[in-house]
């Protein structure tokens, strides 16, 4: 999220491969953005739109069903929400990179440090603001709002102001270690806040809930006071985004050598999760087991822990996410998404993933700007799902404290999930591709904060 805002060129640009015959050499990134981290991005960024919807339109969901429990779960519903698992790690990770490419495009230390800390004090803003409003459409501030993904990357943002200044390999090392060990603070809780009747935390108790113990709420000074809930994590969130910080050196690569990197990096990643989850003794705190069905001893395998990111979770999404950015840079992917005028006779169905790749590209050109309208977009369409079905719908806009939950009867299946989803992608669509016009046509230094 972290990257420089510049023109560009009417059609995606790709960094070329290097000459036949010529030496690898080092490719400083140009003032353009790189497609490959875009269409990345636009992928989970969309994909985070499905599992948004589904908690607002979903039956289940709105029980507060958990699509994790294999006790109750299904194969569809559960793989409907682990393919959303990609997203938060993607997000944080790249908005690491970008932070890195904004250096590596010629901010000093101290500029980027000071765009560093200002966008991230704007994101933690946004997030008890606008995000909090999409997600409730309330605004009684007993309850200050949920700590999830832009709060995490705001602070991470801050953290990594500072961090900028160490040498790149510390920097990364930071990342790697608290990512790999930060598991071995599982054994380790404290008391959480229990309700109006119950101790307020103490000070350390509430900064250890900030850093490693989620679902827990707590008055932010004594009660009464604005409540918040954590949900996201800083351990190893900001660990995550350092890890990001030191992979953008590679986009100082050439395109060969980077794309070995990533083969190689992401390989390792997926075949780690992959022996460390069949030992089943460190990077989890939940331990997968044989169950009835083929099915879901998969199900029970890939059942990994999000909150917070275990680091078999992290190998799990960011390996293969690595992978995937090497395919987008390979020449066979290049050249089947390219603007190629010897591909212009292509027909329907090449047409229509050129489309649909140019679309992904420009909701990754946005991805803020994309995750703020998604909340109320996502909200909105299931207050008029609902209003269509002539179910209730006044809960949705009640105040999150003391409010009974959801009454009987609402909701949708799997299906108008999905359907719920397209259809607000589709409106999404213009107003990002217009913004993403914007910001390649105008340099004004706000735009880089959206």
């Amino acid at each position: 999220m972290a990257t420089a805002e510049n023109p560009r060129p009417a059609f995606p640009e790709y960094i070329p491969l290097a000459s036949v015959g010529a030496p690898p050499a080092p490719v400083k990134p140009t003032q353009l953005r790189i497609d490959s981290i875009d269409l990345l991005r636009g992928i989970v960024m969309v994909i985070m739109m499905l599992d948004h919807t589904r908690d607002f339109v979903h039956r289940y969901a709105l029980q507060g069903f958990d699509p994790t429990d294999l006790a109750h779960t299904s194969v569809k519903l559960f793989f409907t929400r682990w393919i959303t698992h990609f997203c938060a790690p993607v997000f944080v990770f790249l908005a690491g990179t970008g932070a890195y490419l904004q250096f590596a495009r010629g901010k000093s230390k101290r500029e980027l440090s000071r765009f560093l800390v200002t966008r991230g004090l704007w994101l933690i803003v946004l997030e008890f603001t606008l995000v909090r409003i999409g997600a409730f459409f309330n605004l009684d501030y007993r309850f200050l709002g949920v700590m999830q993904v832009i709060w995490v990357i705001g602070v991470s943002m801050i953290v990594l102001a500072a961090l900028i200044h160490l040498p790149l390999r510390v920097v990364t090392g930071f990342g790697l270690l608290m990512i790999a060990l930060h598991n071995l603070l599982d054994r380790f809780h404290v008391q959480g806040w229990h309700g109006p009747n119950s101790p307020v935390p103490g000070v350390g108790a509430k900064l250890y809930i900030i850093l490693h113990q989620p679902y827990e709420a707590f008055p932010i000074f004594g009660f009464p006071s604005p409540v918040v809930f954590v949900l996201y994590n800083l351990v190893p969130w900001i660990g995550v985004m350092a890890a990001g910080y030191g992979f953008g050196a590679l986009y100082q690569m050439d395109v060969a050598r980077r794309r070995r990197l990533l083969l190689t990096i992401g390989g390792l990643a997926t075949v780690l999760f992959l022996v460390l989850r069949a030992i089943n003794h460190y990077g989890d705190p939940s331990a997968w087991a044989r169950q009835d069905t083929i099915a879901f001893t998969i199900i029970s395998f890939l059942n990994t822990t999000k909150y917070p990111p275990s680091l078999l979770f992290l190998l799990m999404t960011l390996g293969p996410a690595l992978l995937v950015l090497a395919w987008f840079e390979s020449s066979t992917a290049s050249q089947r998404f390219a603007n190629n005028p010897s591909l212009e006779k292509r027909g329907f169905l090449p047409d229509l993933v050129e489309h649909l790749r140019n679309a992904l590209v420009t909701f990754g050109r946005v991805p803020l700007f994309f995750y703020l309208l998604q909340w109320p977009t996502a909200h909105l369409i299931s207050v008029l799902v609902h209003l269509i079905a002539g179910k209730p719908v006044g809960w949705m806009f009640g105040s999150p404290v003391g409010n009974s939950g959801p009454p009987h009867g609402v909701g949708f299946n799997l299906a108008v999930v999905y359907a719920c989803w397209i259809a607000g992608v589709l409106v999404l669509y213009p107003l990002c591709k217009w913004f993403a016009g914007v910001k390649q046509r105008r340099r004004d230094w706000w735009l880089s904060y959206l």
